[in-house]
């Protein structure tokens, strides 16, 4: 069988990223051009900033992909590219050139969702697995728990109603001071608290559900800052944060584990931002160890939104011919297993 060679575009937020990969799981290149540093000013995002500077990066990214993998233009199979759900403004610029580049080419266009591209992350790390296993997302803008029947079959067993767990992240070391990303800094200073501290809600719903629910938490946290501080008391910076990030670890493990039990698999596999979160993995790992189940966690190069993924999960849909027409548009709100 002749070898796949997908060109795979990925600039769903604030990263203008290219990749080459090879048959699903082999990464020839993987090129991420981050705006963190420009965004962080800002406490997050802004979208037309972001979009703007997709337009300024995108040429040179995919140049320096093309030339990291040692790749020519006539060996690329196929074009790929995230087209939700995201930023409107971040993801026409990707879709735009994709299409350009496919038709230059001559090849076809394949649109990814890039929640599929999540989870396909762990195709590349894990080159054994195969679907059926449960899929725990967890990103800035994502929280998801999901049955994956199959390369392009989804089952949505929970999902957040408000917050993602990555946004309350965000938005709690905001409210502390510890900036943008708030990920990254609330697991750094978290290790130096104890994270029974504070006992911060979790959500709590009538009917019987795997849903998430993070608003509440973060709604806590803030009252608990607020009225420390009205009451002249110094904050415990590690403490809040380690309590904070125990009530929502604590949520996610529960939920994923209850989805394996009730569909009787015995692998879950991570995937988005938080899924580099220490705390998760700990929890996760230890969990998993009690009831004898397999946790899968990609690289940090591949929890973050990197086109890599988005190239290993086009590569399921392109053997079994599924590929977009030029008149394919972004959909910031895509839902998971949508086409």
């Amino acid at each position: 069988m002749k070898d796949v060679y997908i060109l795979a575009i990925e600039s769903s937020c604030d990263e203008t990223a290219c990749s080459i990969v090879k048959n699903g799981r082999e990464v020839l290149s993987n090129i991420i051009s981050s705006q963190i540093e420009i965004h962080q000013k800002f406490g997050g995002v802004v979208p037309e900033v972001a979009s703007r500077k997709h337009v300024e990066n995108i040429t040179g990214v995919v140049e320096l992909t093309m030339k990291e993998a040692n790749i020519e233009r006539e060996d690329i199979d196929a074009v790929a590219v995230t087209y939700g759900p995201g930023l409107v403004g971040a993801l026409l610029v990707g879709l735009q050139f994709a299409k350009g580049f496919a038709f230059s080419l001559g090849v076809p266009l394949i649109g990814v969702n890039h929640i599929e591209g999540h989870i396909a992350a762990n195709y590349i790390q894990y080159k054994e697995l195969e679907p059926p296993f449960v899929s725990l997302v967890v990103s800035g803008g994502h929280t998801f728990v999901v049955h994956v029947k199959d390369y392009d079959d989804f089952e949505v067993m929970g999902e957040t109603r408000d917050d993602a767990a990555g946004e309350a992240f965000d938005k709690v070391a905001r409210a502390m001071g510890l900036g943008y990303p708030g990920g990254p800094k609330i697991d750094q200073i978290a290790k130096e608290g104890n994270p029974l501290a504070i006992k911060f809600p979790k959500a709590n719903f009538h009917e019987d559900t795997l849903d998430f629910s993070f608003s509440g938490l973060k709604s806590a946290v803030l009252n608990y800052l607020n009225s420390e501080k009205q009451r002249g008391n110094e904050i415990n910076v590690p403490d809040v944060s380690a309590s904070f990030q125990h009530a929502v670890v604590s949520v996610l493990v529960e939920n994923a584990m209850k989805t394996i039990k009730s569909r009787n698999l015995d692998k879950i596999a991570v995937a988005g931002g938080v899924a580099s979160n220490s705390s998760l993995r700990k929890a996760l790992l230890q969990k998993g160890e009690e009831e004898n189940v397999r946790i899968l966690f990609p690289d940090a190069i591949l929890c973050t939104d990197n086109a890599a993924m988005i190239g290993s999960a086009a590569y399921f849909q392109f053997i079994k011919g599924h590929v977009s027409g030029n008149d394919l548009n972004a959909k910031p709100g895509l839902s998971l297993g949508g086409r």
